[in-house]
């Protein structure tokens, strides 16, 4: 019954680590999938590369998971400063919600320790009241992790998440931007449940309408 997803990612490349195989899966069954990014993270491009490289790669990235451009959201906070930015943020989601109507936010864990991610995730929870929230997994920022939440993903998930990771060619670099370890992550959480491949989540709010 969910018609209407949104994804709210504190840096552009968060929603695609996070949940890009269960974007893949829904928009494959027709579900509108709206895509925020609060930061372009300007101040943590690696050096050779443009100041606005994140801004392109998240858009062709978006594309070929198959959000539309329309759907696609990005937000020029500094990386690293969000929680001075919170009421700001909170009243750019407060608009999402009366706009959209989301019947499922992806939305970062709770007990994630970057401070740009505890802002969207705080703030997410106080302003989408009326919708389930599930915690995506970054490993590299959660010490530990409720698996109380999980996504069955085909190969064909897997490879558009993967097909909209490589679009980030400025984060190349990063130890688990690879190949190997979205695939191994995505087995494990598959094995978990009894099936190839998975995405797992941290159930915040169940909303039953």
């Amino acid at each position: 019954m969910i018609k209407r997803v949104l994804i709210l990612a504190p840096h552009t490349d968060d929603g695609e680590f996070g949940c890009g195989g269960a974007i893949s899966k829904f928009l494959a069954k027709g579900t509108d999938v709206f895509y925020v990014a609060f930061s372009t993270a300007e101040k943590s491009v690696p050096e050779g590369f443009p100041k606005d490289i994140l801004k392109k790669e998240v858009t062709l990235a978006t594309s070929k998971l198959g959000i539309s451009p329309s759907n696609l959201l990005l937000y020029d906070f500094t990386v690293r400063e969000l929680p001075a930015y919170r009421q700001h943020i909170l009243e750019i989601m407060v608009e999402l919600k009366k706009d959209l109507k989301p019947d499922l936010v992806f939305l970062p864990s709770l007990g994630d320790l970057h401070q740009d991610h505890q802002t969207v995730a705080m703030e997410g929870v106080r302003a989408f009241r009326n919708a389930t929230l599930l915690g995506y997994e970054e490993p590299w920022n959660n010490l530990a992790f409720s698996t109380s939440c999980f996504i069955a993903l085909d190969e064909i998930n897997i490879k558009d998440k993967l097909a909209a990771l490589a679009c980030y060619e400025s984060q190349a670099r990063r130890p688990y931007a690879n190949e190997e370890f979205i695939r191994s992550l995505a087995t494990t959480r598959g094995t978990q449940i009894g099936v190839p491949y998975a995405e797992a989540f941290e159930t915040i709010r169940l909303f039953i309408d």
